[in-house]
Parts: C-alpha cells; sequence; structure tokens
C-alpha cells in the first residue's frame, strides 16, 4: 500500500457524511443512527492515480472501505500468461472488500486507485458493529445485488401502495379475500331454492358440495341467465343436472395473481379457495380481485374470449396496453406483467383463431403451438409471431394433403394476428410456412434431424423451436413430442455443449471495467435490452435446463426447478432471478414511455436516461449474467 501518499484526516462535518451515505444504497436504506456511527467511526483516505489500496499479500483484512470520489480498479494475476488483468470497477458510492472482510481472510484481488480517488474508512470493529446492528447492510453484505432489487421493488411497490391507498396487491394470499362462509348446498336441491339462497345472501355464486364439504359444482347468475334463455330446464330442477362440475380451486396460501390468471385464461369469474386437504374454505370473484388490483384483467381477457369480429380485437390492443401501465404503475413485479401479457395474447390468439373456424373449418383436428418469448411466457408488448401446426394425419389422406387444407387457413390467421398488433416474423416462422405445419411424426423427424446435425442454424433455431407451447387444440401430442426432445437432449452431450458455446455468443453489454458496452451500429450509447440484456440469462438457463430434462419453459420457473435440483446454488439461483426480473422491468417501463411519447417500441435504451440506483442495479444485473455464463463455460470446458 502506497502509505507515503495517503492524506488521512477525521472529517469533521458528520452530516456531510451521512448526507452522502443516503445517496447510495445499501446506506439509503440503513438507521440514521447506523449512518452516524460510521460517519463517526470513518476516515477518509486519499490515493493517487495507480496507488495500491489492498493487496493479496496485505494479509487479512482489517478495514471496510466506500468510494467517495474517484474509481477503485480491481487486477489480478494471469499465471498462464504471467501478466496482470483488470476484473472489476468499483465506482462513487460503492464499497469494498465484503467478501474478504466477513471471511477475515486477504483479499485474493489487487485493489488499486485509478485517478486520484477518495475512500471513506472503518475498522474492521466499526464494520462488525454495523454487521451485527443494521439490517440492511448485514443483507447487503451477504447478498450483494439481490438486496440491492429488494430495494428497487420495494420503492416500486410503496408508490403503488400511496397511489392505491391500499396494502393489498396481487401477492396478497387468498384466505384475505375470499368469503369465510361461503355459500353452498347440496346436489338435489332444486335451483330456484339455490337461487333463493343466493338472492338472500346478496352473491353471485353457490358451491354444491358432498358430506366432507369438498366442491363438486358452482352455479353463478350467469349460468342462471343461460337457463333462462334457453329454456332445456326447468328451475325445479335439481342444481347437479345445471351446475359446472368440478369447479376451479385454488389453496388459500396461493395469490390473488393466481386467481386472476385461471380467470383470465379461462373466463369464469367464481373460483373456489380450499385448504391442504380440499374442503372449501371460500369463494373469491373477480370483483374481489377488481378492487385489489384496480384493473380490470378478468373482464377484459373475457371481452377478448367472446369478441364477435376482428375489429373488435384489434380494438381492444389498446386496453392490453393501458392495462399493463396500470399493472407497473400499482407495484406488479416484471414476471407477473410479462404472464399477463401472454394470457391475454394467447386469448387473442385462441379468439382469432375461433373466428375462422367458424367461417371456414378445414376439418382436421390440429393443435396451434408458439414458440420462443410467448412460448416462454415472457413476451412484452413488443411482439411478432412466431407459431406453428401440429396436427393428426386423418385415416385415408397424406400429409400433404392435410397441408393443402390447414395452409390457407393457417395464412388467413397470421395475416389476422398480424391486424392485432402481431407483428409478420420476418423469417417466416409461422403456420403458414409449409415446413412449420407438420403431422407429430414429422415434427418428431424434425427435431431428430435438428438434435443430431447441430448445424449453425439450427443453433439459431435452438433459442425459438425449444421453447414452444400449445395454445389452442389438444395438448397430449405436443407433450409426447417434448418427451421425445428431452430424452434425446439430455442423453446428446455433444448437442448440450453445443447449445452452451451458442448461448455464450450472447454476452452481457460490459466491459472488463464494469462499464458499459455500447452498440457500435447507429444505436450509439444505447444498450438492446432483450438481446444483451435478458438473452445471456434465457439461453444459459435453457441449456441447463434441457441437459436435466426439464419440461417447463419460462425462465424463471426453470431456475426454480434447477436449484431445487441442485444444479443451482439458492443464493445464485435467487440473484439471477431477480436480475433478470429487473432488466425486464425497465424493458417494460421504457416500452411503456415510447408509448406514451407515440414512439414506436424498441427494445433500446440510454442508461443516462435512468436513475443513479436502477443504473447501477442494471450494470449489477449485468455482472449476474456474467456469472451464470461463467458457470456455464466451466460446465461444459468452453
Amino acid at each position: 500500500m502506497a502509505a507515503a501518499n495517503q492524506d488521512s484526516s477525521r472529517p469533521q462535518n458528520t452530516r456531510a457524511i451521512m448526507a452522502f451515505l443516503r445517496a447510495h444504497a445499501p446506506f439509503s436504506n440503513m438507521d440514521d443512527a447506523h449512518l452516524a456511527h460510521f460517519a463517526e467511526h470513518a476516515t477518509l483516505r486519499f490515493y493517487a492515480d495507480g496507488d495500491e489500496v489492498l493487496s493479496p499479500h496485505d494479509g487479512v483484512v482489517k478495514r471496510f472501505y466506500v468510494v467517495k470520489q474517484g474509481r477503485i480498479r480491481g487486477e489480478r494475476q494471469n499465471e498462464k500468461e504471467d501478466r496482470t488483468e483488470p476484473t472489476f470497477e468499483i465506482s462513487q458510492g460503492e464499497c469494498f472488500p465484503l467478501a474478504a472482510l466477513i471471511g477475515e481472510r486477504p483479499t485474493r484481488t489487487l485493489h488499486r486507485a485509478s485517478g486520484d480517488t477518495f475512500c471513506l474508512s472503518i475498522e474492521q470493529k466499526a464494520f462488525v458493529t454495523l454487521f451485527s446492528e443494521s439490517e440492511p447492510f448485514r443483507d447487503f453484505c451477504l447478498r450483494g445485488v439481490s438486496s440491492l432489487l429488494d430495494q428497487v421493488n420495494q420503492r416500486i411497490q410503496s408508490k403503488a401502495m400511496a397511489s392505491i391507498g391500499s396494502s393489498n396487491s396481487l401477492d396478497t394470499p387468498l384466505e384475505r379475500y375470499a368469503l369465510r362462509n361461503p355459500i353452498v348446498c347440496t346436489p338435489d336441491l332444486p335451483v330456484r331454492k339455490a337461487v333463493a339462497r343466493m338472492h338472500e345472501n346478496n352473491v353471485g355464486s353457490i358451491v354444491i358440495t358432498d358430506d366432507q364439504r369438498h366442491p363438486t359444482g358452482i352455479f353463478t347468475l350467469r349460468d342462471l341467465r343461460t337457463l333462462v334463455a334457453q329454456d332445456k330446464s326447468s328451475l325445479e330442477t335439481p342444481i347437479r343436472l345445471v351446475m359446472t362440475a368440478d369447479p376451479c380451486r385454488l389453496p388459500s396460501s396461493a395469490h390473488a395473481f393466481e386467481a386472476a390468471m385461471l380467470m383470465a385464461e379461462h373466463h369464469f369469474a367464481h373460483l373456489c379457495v380450499v385448504d391442504e386437504e380440499d374442503h372449501l374454505i371460500g369463494v373469491v370473484s373477480e370483483r374481489d380481485l377488481f378492487s385489489l388490483q384496480r384493473v380490470d384483467l378478468v373482464n377484459l381477457a373475457r371481452t377478448i374470449g367472446t369478441a364477435t369480429h376482428l375489429r373488435t380485437l384489434v380494438s381492444l390492443r389498446s386496453d392490453v396496453s393501458r392495462l399493463v401501465d396500470a399493472m407497473l404503475a400499482h407495484g406488479a413485479d416484471s414476471g407477473q406483467v410479462v404472464k399477463i401479457i401472454t394470457t391475454l395474447n394467447d386469448v387473442t390468439v385462441r379468439r382469432v383463431l375461433e373466428l375462422n373456424l367458424q367461417k371456414y373449418d378445414p376439418g382436421i383436428p390440429f393443435t396451434w403451438l408458439t414458440f420462443g418469448s410467448e412460448g416462454r411466457q415472457e413476451q412484452t408488448l413488443l411482439t411478432d409471431q412466431d407459431n406453428g401446426i401440429l396436427f393428426e394425419t386423418p385415416e385415408g389422406m397424406t400429409e400433404d394433403q392435410v397441408r393443402e387444407k390447414l395452409l390457407p387457413f393457417a395464412r388467413t390467421v397470421n395475416d389476422e394476428l398480424a391486424e392485432c398488433g402481431f407483428t409478420l416474423c420476418k423469417g417466416n416462422i409461422m403456420a403458414s410456412n409449409p415446413k412449420l405445419c407438420l403431422s407429430q411424426k414429422e415434427w418428431d423427424d424434425w427435431f431428430i434431424r435438428f438434435i443430431d446435425a447441430s448445424t449453425p442454424q439450427n443453433l439459431v433455431y435452438s433459442s425459438i423451436f425449444l421453447d414452444m407451447r400449445a395454445v389452442f387444440g389438444p395438448t397430449e401430442p405436443l407433450q409426447q413430442l417434448l418427451e421425445h426432445v428431452l430424452e434425446r437432449i439430455r442423453n446428446n452431450a455433444l448437442f448440450q455443449k453445443m447449445l452452451a458455446g451458442n448461448a455464450l455468443q450472447r454476452k452481457p453489454p460490459l466491459t472488463m471495467f464494469r462499464n458499459f458496452r455500447y452498440l457500435n451500429d447507429e444505436k450509439k450509447h444505447s444498450l438492446d435490452l432483450k438481446r444483451q440484456g435478458l438473452a445471456p440469462f434465457v439461453e444459459s438457463v435453457r441449456v441447463f435446463a434441457l441437459a436435466h430434462g426439464i419440461a417447463e419453459a419460462n425462465t424463471l420457473e426453470r431456475i426454480d426447478t434447477l436449484a431445487r435440483k441442485g444444479v443451482f446454488d439458492a443464493k445464485d439461483a435467487n440473484a439471477w432471478k431477480e436480475a433478470y426480473s429487473l432488466i425486464q422491468a425497465i424493458r417494460m417501463r421504457a416500452h411503456q414511455d415510447m408509448l406514451d411519447s407515440g414512439e414506436a417500441l424498441t427494445n433500446y435504451i440510454d442508461p443516462d436516461d435512468l436513475n443513479p440506483l436502477d443504473r447501477r442495479i442494471l450494470r449489477e444485473s449485468f455482472r449476474q449474467a456474467q456469472r451464470l455464463q461463467q458457470k456455464l463455460e466451466i460446465k461444459y470446458q468452453l
């Protein structure tokens, strides 16, 4: 350490130090008493450009540092090439060296001043006091970027709660919203008496239960209107003959978000809440969720799902954008919002298919497939079409004859989806492409060639076709196909390694000094949050998931499953999920800003437009992507 160049003095202005600390995480979340403790024990140290601040040769670390001005560069010795390599850069408001100080060991990295630099420093004893007494500080020391991401989420959520005027959110357990004494009846009760009971209690549904209070059916006011309009049964009919059997249910521990998604996808307005033994304990309605969300998700999904004309679907796309805006404003996290968008997209696609089947039914059973981000349930408002068809070949017909019937139908659907805002795929990854309208056997053969050949084009296709889902039609053929695909990939180490190598082509936009690496094209001083930010997570996680036979396509669900299987460390998995979610949240907020300004949607942002905390955490999130890719490199020795 260059002690001769240091000018150490005890700061006189404790308030000024506290004010500086409050502007930076994690200190911004700490109590004044703990900030004062830091300030009272702090020393201001100066380092000239190139001075060593900490070295592995200094022994066990005894001090904790916060950069007040300037930068600190990390350096490590590359033994193979006998040279020093920069490893990271620490800027204003950031602190070091956490791992070494907590582990009571020397630092493994040389810390050197990059330009004239001032650091606030406290001794180990003062650090230990803060670590033991301040929960936000201890959380940051142990979890790093994860705790910073929590601060961002809490800040967004607190703003949302202020605007809502309620402590309720989509993360609220259903037990807080389920009617404690749901109105129930036996299966043999006449419809007339059941409706009278609903009227007396001013509710819109009645649950039919067995002797053990297990829900066996549900009857709603909408069912009553249908019954009267169709005049097929009298009001003296036993309710078991007209009820909806096996009603949808969720455990009381499930969140309101899960209920909203089920209602939106299946177009019903009530669901049962049950305990661990499937005993009915309550009913939650769309009205409960509307008051909870202050947004009309379920009603919008129903309106889309029952639209009678294409023009109605086209006009409703603006409502989807407004709903996303409301969800973001009310504190929904990015994972919830992309699933909401995906659900509404699915409902739209299904309705376009249904309307076209009413006009022209090709008479061939088929499953409409979706690939890529829609297949992963990770789509934002900026979306194009990646879809295909899986069909069963009727006896007496050839695959080509089936295609002759299905392709004109698919072309009309693709064109109408484009009118609804789903841009036509420039690469022609669409159901109207004969190469993507295949029988189950043809799809199976295609994947055999896809996996065994491992051509550069197939590796590009892997980011599209290995994330797929059924949106319309029978799901069993796709499940059988996926089982075969997963088994082949799990047993093909070479294909896994080539997938891993392809995944590493998408590098996070960070220089070796942890500065942003901007695009070199016309979008100067911009980052592509999809290709540079999200793709490194998506591509790397996909390789691990496929190698371990994981069927889920959603990136966050894949990470959870990999953690449960022990492939990912739980803390690493949490940090990667939060980093991915933050990048997605910034991307969606940018999309909303573009819509508000009347601009075309893109995935580009200028980091200078972000506030300091978001900019810092975005940089840390990219660093987490680098860590994930390093794990992939080690796994496949790349």
